[in-house]
């Protein structure tokens, strides 16, 4: 379950990188990406960083390794050795 959950989570990624003028026609320029990530392209970027974190995230859940992932992640912040000490 998780390999199809995880390859339609990559598919919406894929599709919002490589459809991001589709998007920006559709749902018009997000304010928030359009101050911090600048005038020219703000909102572009903005959707197509969304879409590369979702393909992330796809492949992250797909290959089961969430929890690996997240001690990886966290583990300095929780003082995580991964030795199991």
């Amino acid at each position: 379950m998780s390999i199809f959950v995880g390859i339609l989570i990559i598919a919406a990624g894929a599709f919002l990188v490589i459809k991001t003028e589709w998007f920006l026609n559709n749902f018009g320029r997000i304010a928030w990406f359009e101050d911090k990530l600048g005038s020219e392209g703000g909102s572009r970027l903005g959707y197509k960083l969304v879409g590369i974190v979702c393909l992330i995230i796809g492949i992250i859940i797909m290959t089961g390794s969430g929890v690996e992932f997240g001690q990886w992640i966290l583990g300095p912040l929780l003082k995580y050795s991964g030795t199991g000490q």
